[in-house]
């Protein structure tokens, strides 16, 4: 009985986890945050010293009422490249420069709210790109609307391609936003050993935003780079504006297993060789011999 009883007690845990989950996903779907409109993101263009408005619109798909906490908040890139936002508070950017008309509304059920806000673009405002956010927070669960904000006048599309190594399998490398507008980089790998080309990738699009002022780390898997070479590794990136980098570096491929093994047998050998060597110049000493003499015994050395 009893492990019938374990397996009973096992699979309403089983059937509780599960629906713990779909409660969860459930909960996670209830309300959803986008831009008034239903665009992908809010983008607004001026330039410094004007203030320009929008909205963001949140529905709550549930039966009940919803309240939603709502923040600012500047966008970033993380150091593998991902979106990040940051509250306003411990920032100087485009976060400080939006305001909502309400940081805390209640939704009710089966229905969207409109939230006007507005961007105030300081007189002093740099030209280009100013990424920012609205964060909405409800239920454990937050969630955002990218505000795209450029400041009207001259932009710079602008990167380099910097540290360059190759272990562990990869190319590792960081690319630097030097400009002023996000970018879409398009990179491509050559890599030329002492006997010809070892890779060769043609540029492609990287799932990765560079936003202003920012760098990420990023890394090309390499699984099967030449197990005994010298190479040179070549990047080439680009992106929308004319914009263009390359860096380069060295590296050598030595097959150290291979080299410690025959490095011991050579030493054994060698140390053979040396031994038989010195065996020859100096041979051992036979020790004393016995002699005879008349009807006595005498010990005398060898070569006396």
């Amino acid at each position: 009985m009893r492990p019938l009883r374990t397996l009973v007690v096992a699979a309403l845990l089983s059937a509780l986890c599960l629906s713990a989950a779909r409660a969860a996903s459930a909960a996670s779907a209830a309300w959803t945050v986008e831009p008034g409109g239903g665009r992908a993101y809010a983008y607004l263009e001026g330039v410094p010293g004007t203030v320009l408005e929008d909205t963001v619109s949140v529905t709550n798909h549930g039966a009940k009422p919803l309240t939603v906490r709502l923040r600012p908040a500047d966008a970033y890139n993380t150091h593998s490249g991902a979106l990040a936002v940051r509250g306003a508070r411990t920032s100087t950017g485009a976060g400080t420069w939006i305001t909502l008309a309400s940081e805390t509304l209640t939704v009710p059920g089966r229905t969207r709210a409109e939230i006007p806000f507005s961007v105030t673009v300081p007189a002093g405002a740099l030209p280009g790109d100013h990424p920012g956010a609205i964060m909405a927070a409800s239920g454990g669960r937050e969630s955002g609307v990218r505000i795209h904000l450029r400041v009207s006048g001259p932009t710079l599309a602008a990167f380099t391609v910097e540290d360059v190594r190759i272990f562990a399998g990869a190319i590792h490398y960081t690319l630097v936003n030097r400009g002023n507008t996000a970018l879409t980089p398009r990179v491509g790998f050559r890599a030329d050993g002492l006997f010809g080309q070892v890779l060769r990738r043609a540029p492609r699009s990287l799932p990765v935003e560079l936003l202003p002022a920012q760098r990420v780390g990023l890394a090309e898997k390499w699984s099967d780079p030449p197990s005994l070479d010298s190479v040179t590794v070549h990047i080439e990136a680009t992106a929308s504006g004319d914009a263009r980098a390359g860096a380069s570096a060295s590296a050598a491929f030595v097959p150290w297993g291979t080299v410690a093994g025959a490095g011991a047998g050579l030493l054994a050998a060698g140390g053979t060789a040396l031994w038989f060597v010195r065996r020859r110049r100096h041979p051992p000493d036979p020790g004393p011999r016995a002699e005879q003499q008349g009807g006595d015994r005498h010990l005398v050395r060898a070569g006396a």
